[in-house]
């Protein structure tokens, strides 16, 4: 989907992991960032960068020549690696962006396809839920890529999608959608 560039963020430092998410493994070997990428690739997506930041070296090693940036100031949290994607992109042809988090490994290309299907041009503003709760991935038309760049926090652009009204995507049927924080989160029964 040419008019549709995916954006991971991988940039964090992963404290309450003990260490970068971008570069925990999967059971067979695949680490994260490698297994995010490829989700948005199956999913539809012709291109994806990759915004790294903490462990930014070793992560681009594993991704080999897979389009990436790093965000300077990663350490600021989500927003400062959605803004430095978000600037990055600008000078690509893309109308929408489809953000996606490195730490959801549940989260798999049909929950992608599904939420790629309302990309609708530049002023596009969805994202998915999980039994109505928020989460990623979310679209982002080009027509508001300057704003949340301009005023994304530590949250990411959480505020912007609530008051510009995204729209919903459900994917609860499909994914849990929940974030890996800490090695709790890890299922060593699953596939993560």
């Amino acid at each position: 989907m040419g008019d549709v560039t995916g954006l991971l963020l991988a940039a964090g430092a992963g404290r309450r992991m003990g260490g970068p998410k971008a570069l925990l493994r999967r059971d067979d070997g695949t680490p994260w960032v490698v297994a995010a990428r490829q989700t948005l690739l199956d999913g539809g997506l012709d291109d994806v960068l990759v915004v790294l930041g903490a462990a930014a070296d070793e992560a681009r090693s594993l991704l080999g020549d897979a389009r990436s940036v790093v965000a300077k100031d990663w350490d600021r949290g989500m927003g400062a690696s959605l803004e430095t994607g978000l600037r990055e992109l600008a000078a690509d042809s893309a109308q929408v962006v489809l953000v996606h988090l490195v730490d959801l490994p549940d989260v798999d290309a049909e929950v992608v396809r599904r939420v790629l299907s309302h990309a609708d041009g530049p002023e596009t503003l969805a994202r998915a839920v999980y039994a109505g709760a928020p989460g990623h991935p979310v679209l982002i038309g080009r027509d508001h890529w300057s704003a949340i760049a301009d005023g994304t926090d530590d949250e990411g652009a959480r505020a912007y999608l609530a008051i510009h009204g995204a729209v919903t995507v459900e994917c609860g049927d499909l994914a849990s959608g929940t974030d890996r924080d800490r090695p709790q989160d890890l299922d060593p029964r699953s596939d993560i």
